[in-house]
């Protein structure tokens, strides 16, 4: 009688794995492209988390970065008056210095008050109204694009909401305000005379346009290729970020 096993041997990895394997992760690298993805996204309590368990110096930026995260926060709850005034109190001269930026913050605020009217009511619908004419309208002729913007947007006023075509629906979407939060945050960054896009990011892309140009070029590569930080170790000098779901980022 004989007997048979089934095998359960680990498939042979691709040789471009194994290279990989051989490459040593600096710490101090890896804390930095951290740290620096916190600062420039804005997650001051997670920096400041990811300082003390990893052994690293407190960034000295962090008070910015705490008023950068509280006009984020306002732009995305809706609050587009509070940001302004932020942003003005932080930076006096970035919106006048920054026409196109402008605009969006007051469209965005526009499109807040329409989003507040009752059909039954003619109160809001009045008062967005007044708002256009009085804050949009006057820059509207500088640029084309703002007067598109503008014309599409007074466009929510005429249907109700059941009933908005997709292009119009999609300016009450949540998505319009992360958009303006984002560029909110690039032009402080810009203006503070740091990065506006993290070295992770840029680090994702560059990775992302090298497998592209290897595999036009044929070289032998896996399907999938992950950004190698997968066996990193938590711990001091070595946390991993994640998210705690709330839009802050934290670190484990």
């Amino acid at each position: 009688m004989t007997s048979s096993s089934t095998s359960t041997a680990t498939p042979p990895k691709h040789p471009f794995e194994r290279r990989l394997e051989d490459v040593k992760l600096s710490k101090a690298d890896l804390n930095s492209v951290i740290m620096d993805y916190l600062i420039t996204e804005g997650y001051s309590t997670a920096a400041e988390k990811f300082a003390t368990e990893a052994n690293v110096p407190r960034p000295s930026n962090i008070e910015t970065v705490q008023q950068r995260v509280e006009i984020r926060d306002a732009i995305h709850k809706g609050d587009i008056q509070t940001a302004v005034e932020k942003i003005n109190e932080l930076h006096p001269a970035l919106l006048e210095k920054d026409p196109s930026l402008h605009f969006a913050l007051l469209r965005l605020q526009l499109v807040e008050l329409i989003r507040k009217t009752h059909p039954d009511s003619d109160e809001n619908v009045l008062e967005a109204i007044e708002f256009a004419t009085d804050h949009l309208a006057p820059r509207a002729p500088a640029d084309p694009q703002f007067m598109e913007d503008l014309e599409l947007t007074m466009t929510l006023l005429v249907f109700k909401s059941k009933e908005l075509p997709p292009e119009l629906s999609a300016m009450l979407d949540p998505k319009l305000r992360e958009e303006v939060g984002t560029r909110v945050n690039e032009a402080l960054l810009k203006e503070q005379g740091e990065r506006t896009k993290s070295k992770l990011l840029d680090l994702v892309r560059l990775r992302a346009w090298a497998a592209q140009k290897a595999r036009e070029a044929k070289k032998d590569l896996p399907e999938n290729l992950g950004l190698g930080l997968e066996d990193v170790p938590a711990g001091p000098g070595n946390g991993a970020v994640q998210s705690n779901g709330s839009g802050e980022a934290m670190v484990a």
